[in-house]
């Protein structure tokens, strides 16, 4: 199996030990992408709408270091700080996957990263 590491500076650099995705074979793995814009380095957390759609930009940017988009994708994981969030979040979410949407689980957790309310990954198969 052949491993490649997937790097782009149009999304957040990875604030760890880890890589924004690999590569095996055909299928991609994406890391968790919060609502960091890559350009400026800044949070976008004016609402959870705005919050989301940073994410989804910066997946998209993942998917496509490793050219591939959104129907590529097989599997999404959400990450939100409250279960409150979780309506907002799905109505940014169905613009993105409009049609044949992807496997998903969406789970409210403790904290995440740099205190921000949703946190998404992805994997997706070429």
């Amino acid at each position: 199996m052949s491993k490649k590491i997937i790097s782009t500076p149009d999304a957040p650099a990875a604030i760890g030990p880890y890589s924004q995705a690999i590569l095996a074979g055909n299928t991609l793995y994406c890391s968790g992408q919060i609502a960091l814009n890559p350009a400026t380095g800044e949070l976008v957390m004016d609402s959870i709408e705005a919050e989301t759609h940073q994410v989804m930009s910066n997946v998209k940017a993942v998917l496509a270091a490793a050219d591939m988009d959104l129907t590529n994708v097989v599997k999404c994981s959400i990450f939100m700080s409250s279960m409150d969030y979780y309506g907002a979040i799905n109505t940014v979410y169905a613009e993105y996957f409009t049609e044949n949407p992807p496997a998903r689980e969406a789970v409210a957790v403790k904290t995440l990263p740099k205190g921000v309310n949703v946190e998404i990954s992805v994997t997706a198969v070429k």
